[in-house]
């Protein structure tokens, strides 16, 4: 064999490599940017259906009270509760820092204050995560002979939560993202998409 030969066949094997990599990065960089048209669009959408329960996802709260945004969340998911949207509200989200308190608990407390009677509220308080909030709602909801669902949450964040429910049996799964919870400048949406689209990515390749 050649000099010219030997020298040849690693330069081709690198040229492969290089173009499968280039493939790689591509399909990411569509499969990223589909998704975040997805995103945009199903934050946009109230769908106010009747169902068997609300879900609300958790957010930070300190000290036993929520944060601006978790009492956001909250509220919309109390007028959604007086228009008849649905008969039970579930509350999501573990302890944090602070293991006296969990975010479900918080909102559960919130919404009793609000005047939702306690009967009619359910509180999830383990998941620490998302996704961990969608199968432990999933496994209350199919305890207590609930079906559908309307999903609040923010803007950005309610695709996500849509398919994970949707993953674990809950069905049909509605959407009703806070009002006003898109990032005002372009910068920001941008960031939150791109966040939200490889968070789910992320899932669907089995890594989170």
């Amino acid at each position: 064999m050649s000099d010219e030969s030997v020298h040849r066949h690693p330069r081709r094997r690198w040229l492969r490599l290089e173009a499968l990599g280039l493939a790689v990065l591509a399909a990411l960089a569509s499969f990223l940017a589909l998704t975040g048209v997805r995103i945009a669009r199903e934050g946009s959408l109230q769908e106010l259906h009747p169902a068997d329960a609300i879900v609300v996802f958790g957010a930070a709260e300190y000290s036993g009270h929520p944060s601006p945004v978790l009492r956001a969340r909250l509220d919309h998911a109390f007028d959604l509760f007086r228009r008849g949207i649905a008969p039970v509200v579930i509350t999501t989200g573990g302890a944090a820092s602070d293991p006296s308190f969990s975010e479900g608990g918080v909102g559960r407390d919130y919404l009793e204050r609000r005047g939702i009677p306690e009967r009619n509220l359910i509180a999830e308080t383990q998941g620490s995560d998302t996704a961990q909030s969608a199968v432990r709602v999933a496994v209350i909801m199919r305890a207590n002979g609930l079906h559908s669902c309307v999903a609040v949450s923010d803007a950005y964040h309610v695709f996500r939560i849509k398919r994970l429910l949707e993953h674990e049996g809950v069905g049909p799964v509605y959407v009703a993202p806070r009002p006003d919870s898109r990032p005002r400048s372009v910068m920001q949406r941008t960031y939150a998409v791109l966040r939200e689209a490889s968070s789910y990515l992320l899932w669907k390749l089995g890594m989170t």
